[in-house]
């Protein structure tokens, strides 16, 4: 187990040889994990990425891709997938990237996150209204 924080204060760790982004990321992988072996989900994916825009050139500059890297991709038994990424809390630069994954893909995307107060795993957006609602 590594103990190096990102900027976002999240520490990194260490599972199965998998090094993620934060704790929370792995405890989802271990959940994930537990689905496979339950029958509840065919199989899934970490770190999968989608094109957001190609490269281009403009005016004599090369401009880079744009990606979107989520967590994890899951593959549901029915064969429709689930596009899950685990946050603490939605960064701006995220934000712009779910919009434009949103318009350009068909898969659902589920943001996630871990409140033991709300029972577990909620899903980001239900938690904000919860939590705004309590205000």
């Amino acid at each position: 187990m590594s103990g190096r924080k990102s900027k976002y204060k999240s520490k990194k760790v260490e599972v199965d040889g998998i090094k993620f982004d934060s704790k929370l990321e792995s405890q989802y992988y271990k959940l994930l994990q537990e689905k496979v072996q339950n029958g509840e989900i065919a199989r899934f994916t970490l770190q999968p990425r989608y094109l957001l825009q190609d490269a281009f050139k403009k005016n004599g500059k090369q401009y880079r891709k744009v990606e979107y890297v989520a967590d994890f991709e899951v593959i549901h038994l029915d064969g429709t997938i689930e596009v899950v990424d685990v946050k603490g809390y939605e960064t701006k630069d995220f934000a712009i990237k779910r919009k434009w994954f949103e318009r350009l893909y068909d898969h659902k995307l589920t943001v996630i996150t871990f409140k033991k107060k709300y029972g577990g795993w909620i899903e980001l957006d239900k938690y904000k209204r919860l939590r705004r609602k309590k205000k």
